[in-house]
């Protein structure tokens, strides 16, 4: 008897043993282990940044008009869904709960469920990057892009399984209302026709900044005015990032907008240096 409760204690703490914070969070799709979240991850990256890019040397890019096009609405469904989750959630329980909403079965269940469906939107937001690999969109396959879809993913499955937080609810709903306006602009920019409406590009990237802005403020008000504060290790982990992605997007805003409206200025000053008076410009 002593050696069988011996062998259940050891299988208890194996290291394969992934047993997460919340019981039924372990039964659900992708949460038991990790090891379907590696595989998943391991074929991402070595399709867009190897794999893709070698079967597509000789093939001339994939428009995918229709096939991205109804991708991009699902997302934006997909994305006022969550919206709609995370608004009811801090409608009912406030932008800072006063109380451990983990503590109460019913409060746990609405934060978990949230948090899990807004971790599926995660996994499938992968496809971004496949579907530039097969139109040859490598301009758009960055360190950033690559980075920011395999952090968010990874970052909300280990949050979701050991330190489900009501904190980061607001993080989620924000990212929803961003991601319902960047996958709008999305599906319109599949139509060439579209592209003198779609004006509005660089201001996504403006409201990334400010999102990430409201997140560090709010993470850091959750750990003084919160029922329930993250830990330590989960706000330094949002903070960090946060801060990051400030700093990358940051970067690409300067380099795509501001630096290229710079040069578009001096190249048009200097053009009409020697342009002729009625030279037709389209």
């Amino acid at each position: 008897m002593d050696l069988l409760q011996r062998n259940e204690t050891l299988r208890d703490n194996s290291v394969w043993n992934f047993n997460g914070k919340v019981d039924y969070i372990d039964q659900w799709f992708l949460m038991k282990t990790p090891l379907p979240l590696v595989f998943v991850t391991a074929s991402y990256l070595s399709f867009v940044l190897k794999v893709g890019p070698k079967l597509m040397e000789s093939k001339k890019p994939f428009k995918l008009t229709t096939l991205i096009t109804i991708y991009n609405i699902l997302q934006v469904a997909y994305s006022c869904a969550l919206l709609y989750i995370g608004y009811n959630l801090i409608s009912t329980y406030g932008l800072l709960s006063s109380s451990c909403l983990m503590e109460a079965e019913d409060s746990k269940w609405n934060v978990t469920t949230g948090i899990y469906y807004y971790f599926f939107a995660k996994v499938t937001e992968l496809l971004d990057t496949v579907f530039f690999v097969l139109r040859k969109k490598y301009n758009q396959v960055t360190f950033l892009h690559i980075y920011h879809h395999t952090l968010m993913m990874w970052a909300t499955w280990i949050s979701l399984k050991y330190e489900p937080s009501y904190g980061t609810i607001f993080l989620g709903t924000l990212n929803s209302f961003v991601h319902i306006i960047m996958y709008s602009y999305y599906a319109l920019s599949a139509f060439p026709e579209l592209s003198k409406y779609l004006w509005w590009k660089k201001y996504i990237t403006m409201m990334q900044l400010i999102q990430f802005l409201c997140i560090i403020v709010q993470a850091g008000a959750s750990q003084f005015f919160s029922g329930c504060p993250p830990s330590y290790t989960l706000l330094t982990t949002i903070m960090f990032n946060a801060a990051l992605f400030i700093y990358l997007f940051g970067k690409f805003y300067i380099n795509s907008y501001r630096k290229t409206q710079k040069s578009n200025i001096k190249k048009t000053s200097s053009g009409n240096c020697v342009m002729p008076i009625n030279t037709k410009v389209d």
